[in-house]
């Protein structure tokens, strides 16, 4: 089973959240936690896969991970997904928010993204995004699409590779497969890329020209950040946005 399989599977169990207010450098070390941030999304430090302390360290529209002890089997699935989000995540949504919205009622998603990396640590950095054919705000939705910028060790997405796609200015490995409780499809930079400015509507026309959903569906959350299997501390988020038009 690929590690990314069981990383899926374990990453719906995140079933609750703590949500608190916007702060400047608020750190949050609650294993479902999270904080507002100034533009309106969400930091949540979801490590569901670990129950070694972890802490992220919200700073505007951005985040540290500045505490991550422990590491798990590089064969098997992470430690957790420390990440920044709009829209819905098991009824924790980001204020303002004009998700779940409608695939085929979406003109444009423009979005921005900046990582730091560190060494010394086995990670993927990805944008992780929710799709379902109702507008559901909780629990697992029916398709996700994870765009992986980087990734360090021996890790790797559900399923197996199908092909290339040319998409956002960039040349990415799809790959598919199922976790048993809902489809994936991952698009994997070959190398490492620091940042992306990008239309993720390219992404979820791809999708929905592979199967995996329809213009019917609904786009619920889009996420970005890191999965960790070894150490991170250092790694940051340090400019994100995104809006759905």
């Amino acid at each position: 089973m690929a590690a990314a399989l069981v990383l899926a599977a374990g990453s719906v169990t995140a079933l609750t959240a703590t949500t608190g207010s916007a702060h400047a450098d608020a750190q949050v070390c609650d294993q479902f936690g999270s904080v507002t941030t100034p533009g309106g999304y969400v930091v949540q430090n979801n490590a569901w896969g670990t129950s070694a302390p972890q802490c992220v360290t919200q700073v505007g529209d951005g985040f540290q991970l500045t505490r991550a002890d422990g590491s798990v089997p590089t064969n098997g699935a992470p430690k957790s997904y420390p990440s920044i989000f709009a829209g819905c995540h098991y009824t924790n949504c980001s204020p303002g928010t004009n998700l779940p919205k409608r695939i085929g009622s979406i003109g444009s998603v423009p979005s921005s993204i900046t990582y730091q990396y560190v060494g010394g640590a086995v990670f993927d950095a990805a944008y992780d995004i929710w799709l379902d054919p109702t507008p559901k705000t909780d629990g697992v939705n029916k398709t996700e699409i994870m765009i992986w910028l980087d990734r360090t060790g021996p890790i790797q997405p559900i399923g197996t590779v199908t092909g290339t796609v040319s998409l956002a200015g960039h040349t990415w490995d799809v790959w598919r497969g199922s976790n048993g409780q809902n489809d994936v499809i991952s698009y994997v930079a070959p190398s490492s890329l620091t940042g992306l400015n990008f239309n993720i509507k390219e992404f979820l026309d791809h999708t929905v020209s592979q199967g995996l959903a329809t213009p019917d569906w609904y786009l619920t959350s889009i996420q970005a950040g890191f999965e960790p299997w070894e150490n991170g501390v250092g790694l940051a988020v340090t400019n994100f946005s995104v809006a759905v038009n």
